[in-house]
């Protein structure tokens, strides 16, 4: 995720237009890059061919992609209907909804839902659900999902349900101050807190993986974790210690939580990539049919009147009956980051 940027004056009008004014730090850029610049939600080839069908303006002249912005320009630019409108179709299934309004959508994911269509997962999807759900949703870039959680984990995600809402939280995660915090279930005595400060890239022997990496083009990622309790096993007893963490993002890469624990010998209790070792605690062998991951606290400035708005969502069933297994106590909503509530 890139850091926020601020050379652009924006103005989003209802009708999805978007102008910009060209600053000194952006003169001379092809204006492709300059809106793209200014559209972290939507990618460039998107916005390329938004200026091929005649979309984009500077000065209110019919522009092409390549060409040059001076400083002082005013940018224009149409968005145009995305693509998922078309290839993807509205599926009804039941959605757990924390919150909704008029412009922003709290859902609770359960396990096994994959957020967005792809290779495999065609259909079947949270985004298939949230367009069966609120159609409008098919004109915002994908159906306003504003931040993704694997299929594996489950747990509270935002989406927005208009075009300025999604760029307004986008640009809440790139300014970090959308408080994301996640429940993990790690192997063995965790310290009792620290920040993983590694970047991460594609594993080349394993593209389902990803790893801590010092290449040039890895990718910026930092965790924070706090321990809120271990495991201890029965006196007399052979069984492994596990560590209840909660996890708090400032960057959100995929796999960040699973790679980030995995790499310093506290990899998440089930998951099926990044760890395999089946645990035995107080006698019973602990079994999940995915990683012990839940995103339990979400917390934003809405979109629309600024006001900070909180939630919190206890782990679901399956989660909730390791923990009682192991020992936790998961009725109460813990905070492990009572003295840090601003993330």
């Amino acid at each position: 995720m890139e850091e926020e940027d601020d050379s652009y004056v924006l103005d989003l009008e209802p009708s999805g237009l978007l102008q910009l004014t060209v600053t000194p730090e952006h003169g001379g850029w092809r204006l492709d890059r300059a809106i793209a610049a200014s559209l972290p939600t939507v990618s460039r080839t998107r916005i390329q061919g938004w200026i091929e069908q005649g979309a984009a303006r500077i000065n209110s002249s019919v522009a092409r992609a390549r060409d040059r912005v001076a400083v002082g320009d005013r940018l224009q630019i149409e968005a145009q209907e995305p693509a998922e409108a078309a290839a993807f179709k509205p599926e009804s299934m039941p959605l757990v909804i924390a919150y909704e309004d008029d412009l922003l959508i709290v859902i609770a994911k359960p396990a096994g839902l994959v957020v967005h269509p792809g290779a495999g997962n065609w259909s079947g999807t949270l985004l298939n659900g949230l367009l069966a759900h609120h159609p409008p949703l098919s004109a915002v870039a994908r159906a306003g999902i504003v931040h993704r959680l694997d299929a594996g984990t489950s747990g509270l995600m935002v989406v927005a349900k208009t075009w300025s809402a999604q760029l307004d939280l986008t640009r809440q995660l790139q300014q970090r101050s959308i408080l994301r915090e996640y429940w993990a279930i790690v192997t063995c005595l965790a310290p009792i807190s620290g920040t993983i400060d590694a970047a991460l890239s594609r594993d080349p022997r394993n593209p389902l993986r990803f790893r801590t990496s010092r290449l040039a083009d890895a990718r910026t990622a930092r965790t924070h974790f706090r321990r809120i309790a271990a495991s201890q096993p029965d006196a007399g007893q052979v069984g492994a210690v596990l560590s209840w963490l909660a996890c708090r993002l400032d960057t959100g890469r995929t796999h960040q939580i699973r790679v980030h624990l995995e790499s310093i010998g506290h990899p998440v209790l089930g998951d099926p990539v990044y760890s395999k070792h089946r645990p035995a605690v107080r006698g019973v062998a602990l079994e999940l049919k995915r990683q012990a991951l839940h995103a339990c606290r979400l917390s934003l400035r809405h979109p629309g009147d600024g006001r900070t708005m909180s939630w919190f969502c206890p782990p679901p069933a399956d989660l909730y009956e390791l923990m009682q297994a192991v020992g936790f106590s998961a009725e109460q909503p813990v905070d492990a980051f009572m003295s840090e509530r601003t993330p």
